[in-house]
């Protein structure tokens, strides 16, 4: 499993979950391995027993978030109701369905818009706290990732509430751009991906859950076929000298069209690989060295700083020195999530 770290300000609002329905924080932190004031993000397994140790403390597998409960083997019953579909789309309408009837509120809708498929939350009364929002989005992305096999890229993640205090944390932990006070809650992913088929099976599944909830905050990279290839290759190398399509097609013993046309069947393409793994390496690089942000927009490969900004407010919606102050310790000296789908 990948290596994830969750932030503090993620495990505090778990934590005031609990606070709320009157129970002891202790002891579900203990029951997770953790100590009893977290003062460092935490991996994905520890936040995952965490919020398994909470759910069975309320009965609820969406951690009282809800208008009402996702009872105790709620979300097995959720993966047994979408395993068998054919597709994507099939699957995450299932997903939605189900998801409407056991929680009530928020109530999710899948569209097409303008060749993306936007998944809306529509809701009745006034919004919900933004970690509702996003529980949801991990529970139905993480299922959708693990059922293709593969990391859907998000392209945008709408918040229907206003910005919580720990707004930075929600940008790092999407790597998508993220907008607050937006008329609707929904997420936003490219509509090509609706038509994948589902890869998994009933053993699978078993293995998954036994699992779950952490492998769902991980979320899937692309660990098979061609698209594997050839983000190991581009790892190897640093960005200044990566190797166009023409060339990589060459040290992968191919023409170029077959690479294009087989990374097309994959859903990926060699521009959007190379994107993916930059943005990774800019906000590890803008969090966790002291390089200036123009040796940074060097060492990825671009040919000018203007063009490393353009890049990243497509990516963050931020400019590289905004993010970068946000993503800065607290003054109080708490360290704010690292949370990076890292290449």
């Amino acid at each position: 499993m990948e290596r994830k770290m969750i932030s503090t300000g993620f495990v505090e609002e778990a934590l005031d979950v609990v606070r709320r329905h009157g129970l002891a924080t202790e002891p579900l932190l203990a029951s997770a391995g953790l100590p009893p004031v977290v003062t460092d993000a935490v991996s994905a397994e520890r936040y995952g027993a965490l919020w398994i140790a909470i759910a069975n403390a309320l009965e609820d597998e969406f951690l009282g978030l809800g208008r009402r409960p996702l009872r105790p083997g709620g979300f097995t019953l959720l993966c047994h109701c979408v395993l068998h579909a054919t597709t994507l789309e099939q699957a995450l309408r299932r997903a939605l369905r189900f998801l409407s009837v056991t929680l009530e509120e928020p109530r999710g809708l899948l569209e097409r818009v303008d060749g993306m498929a936007e998944i809306r939350l529509m809701e009745d009364g006034p919004a919900h706290p933004a970690f509702t929002y996003r529980t949801y989005w991990i529970i139905l992305h993480g299922l959708a990732c693990w059922l293709v096999g593969r990391r859907i890229p998000v392209q945008r993640i709408d918040f229907r509430c206003t910005a919580p205090d720990r707004e930075a944390d929600y940008r790092l932990f999407f790597g998508a751009p993220v907008h607050f006070a937006q008329p609707v809650s929904r997420l936003t992913f490219d509509a090509a991906y609706l038509t994948l088929p589902l890869l998994r099976t009933e053993p699978m599944l078993k293995r998954f859950l036994r699992a779950a909830p952490a492998n769902i905050l991980v979320r899937y990279r692309y660990d098979h076929g061609l698209t594997s290839k050839v983000r190991e290759h581009l790892r190897r190398t640093p960005p200044a000298h990566w190797p166009d399509l023409a060339e990589m097609a060459r040290r992968l013993r191919m023409p170029a069209a077959a690479l294009r046309r087989r990374l097309q069947e994959e859903t990926q393409s060699f521009r959007g690989i190379k994107d993916e793994i930059r943005r990774a390496l800019a906000l590890d690089w803008l969090m966790n060295s002291g390089r200036t942000v123009g040796e940074i927009s060097a060492d990825l490969g671009f040919a000018e700083p203007s063009a490393f900004h353009r890049a990243f407010r497509k990516w963050t919606d931020q400019s590289p020195g905004a993010f970068r102050v946000h993503a800065a310790p607290a003054p109080n000296g708490e360290t704010k999530d690292r949370n990076l789908d890292g290449a």
